[in-house]
């Protein structure tokens, strides 16, 4: 327990707060009915919880850093629970959305400690299996999601997603405080809370902003008024990162080429790769009529794909340049989608398989040397700041992701569906729209929109890719999986006061 107390305490936080970025995916269509949401609340279920955890991650890590790692992981854990009990017993979509957005910031507090605490307490070969346990816990929870997703939602309830974490929470509480170490970041560092609140505001600000325009339309007042808060929070961060003694993004490293095409890649490929998924599991439950179990299962081609490649990436690929793994797998992804662009009116599950596989084995590729090729494309010294900055954009990237394909699905079925029956059948509304329009009707208008969606994510997925391909050429940069600045970043940020 002593040796291994701590991998263990940090792997159930982890497997919770990565789960619950996938497993909500396969209940949207159950919370659209028994709440009664619009396409809008369904994207805030999903983008709140992610847009909290990308917007608090770098300051939470650095606060972490001051305040005690394990002090803030178990709050963390603590306030997960709390906003997971709230999930659950949640009466109407605002109150879920509030309380997923809670989620997420109890989720950037776990997430942002993880590595810390692994770092601070296992060393040399221990530590580098104490890594690969952890990375393999983390693909994991992604491919389970949506499998016990559509297991607690077709049995006791879409509710039980959300209390299933109560007891993996108390387990992850008592393990933490018994057998976790406390540490800290080096004496004198301080918590840029100007540029968190900065950075939050524009990331949220843009996604309500895209939110909204599909809504509205991209000249409606309240979409043109949320795209200026965004651009003034962006100019307001970049102003206080310039100024700050300890901010949380160097802007020095936007100068690296190499750098900002690992956060390009980064950024689109949660984006591409799960951003349309929420939209097609709505499409095979509310349309093809399959079970949350089934609709669950139907996307294990990507999972399993995704992590058998990312085994043998590891095991068979050391070395080789990070530039072709990332740039490659993005654009295996965006081929990917591309291939699922194929629907019509009597299409099904099996016509997505194809692409399916594709988009897991470019994942396979890119999610296992992302974050090691953003680590050595900067200074050691900064690569602390590179792993945190890595970590937010992907999670950016996916809120931003759901809330741009929605808009484009409902663009795409506007002109085929009555006035606003675009949005109540993107939001799961199938049910609602059969007896006025006619279901060879419906079925075709969503075919439509998902083709132009994946279209829309592939091609970003391929134009990520080349961008990778181009920018990605410094030598420390060039090679995949934990490079030579890999242990660096560790010791940076794990390095623990003299007492």
């Amino acid at each position: 327990m002593r040796t291994w107390g701590t991998l263990t305490a940090v792997c159930l936080g982890t497997f919770m707060l990565l789960l619950d970025v996938t497993i909500v995916v396969v209940a949207l269509p159950d919370m659209a009915g028994a709440l009664h949401t619009s396409l809008s609340d369904l994207q805030w279920v999903v983008d709140g919880y992610a847009l909290a955890l990308a917007a608090l991650l770098l300051g939470v890590g650095a606060a972490a850093d001051v305040l005690g790692r394990r002090r803030v992981h178990v709050a963390g854990v603590v306030l997960f629970a709390v906003a997971s009990l709230l999930c659950g017993l949640a009466s109407g979509p605002g109150l879920l959305v509030a309380a997923r957005a809670l989620q997420g910031v109890g989720a950037a507090a776990m997430f942002a400690t993880t590595l810390p605490l692994l770092g601070s307490v296992y060393q040399g070969q221990r530590r580098s299996v104490a890594l690969g346990v952890w990375g393999a816990v983390s693909g994991g929870a992604a491919a389970v999601g949506p499998v016990l997703g559509g297991l607690l939602t077709e049995g006791p309830g879409w509710r039980w997603i959300f209390f299933v974490n109560l007891p993996v929470s108390v387990a992850a509480v008592w393990l933490t405080l018994r057998v976790v170490p406390e540490s800290r970041g080096p004496r004198g560092m301080q918590v840029d809370w100007a540029g968190t609140a900065a950075f939050a505001g524009f990331a949220g600000g843009v996604t309500y902003a895209v939110v909204r325009a599909g809504e509205d339309g991209w000249t409606a007042p309240a979409a043109l008024t949320a795209f200026g808060c965004a651009a003034l929070a962006l100019m307001v961060f970049v102003l206080v990162e310039r100024r700050s003694a300890h901010p949380l993004l160097d802007l020095g490293l936007l100068r690296k080429p190499a750098f900002v095409g690992v956060m390009a890649g980064a950024f689109a490929f949660n984006g591409v790769a799960f951003g349309v998924t929420p939209y097609v599991s709505i499409w095979m439950q509310t349309l093809l009529g399959m079970s949350p179990v089934r609709g669950g299962l139907t996307l294990l081609p990507l999972t399993v794909a995704a992590m058998i490649v990312a085994v043998l990436v590891g095991k068979l690929l050391h070395g080789v340049p990070a530039r072709l793994t990332i740039g490659g797998g993005l654009l295996l992804i965006g081929a990917g989608d591309i291939c699922q662009a194929v629907l019509d009116a009597d299409s099904s599950w099996p016509a997505l398989v194809p692409g399916f596989v594709l988009v897991g084995v470019g994942t396979g590729f890119v999610s296992p040397t992302v974050a090691g090729a953003a680590l050595a494309s900067v200074p050691p010294e900064r690569s602390g700041m590179a792993g945190g900055a890595v970590n937010t954009v992907r999670q950016l990237g996916f809120a931003l992701g759901v809330a741009v394909f929605g808009t484009v699905l409902t663009s795409r079925m506007t002109g085929a569906l009555p006035h606003g029956a675009a949005h109540t059948l993107a939001g799961g509304g199938a049910a609602a729209l059969r007896g006025s329009v006619p279901e060879h009707t419906l079925r075709a208008a969503f075919a439509s929109g998902l083709n132009g969606t994946l279209v829309v994510a592939g091609l970003a997925g391929i134009a990520a890719g080349a961008l990778v391909l181009v920018l990605v050429r410094t030598p420390g940069a060039e090679r995949t999986g934990v490079t030579e600045s890999a242990p660096a970043a560790l010791k940076e940020r794990t390095r623990v006061p003299r007492t």
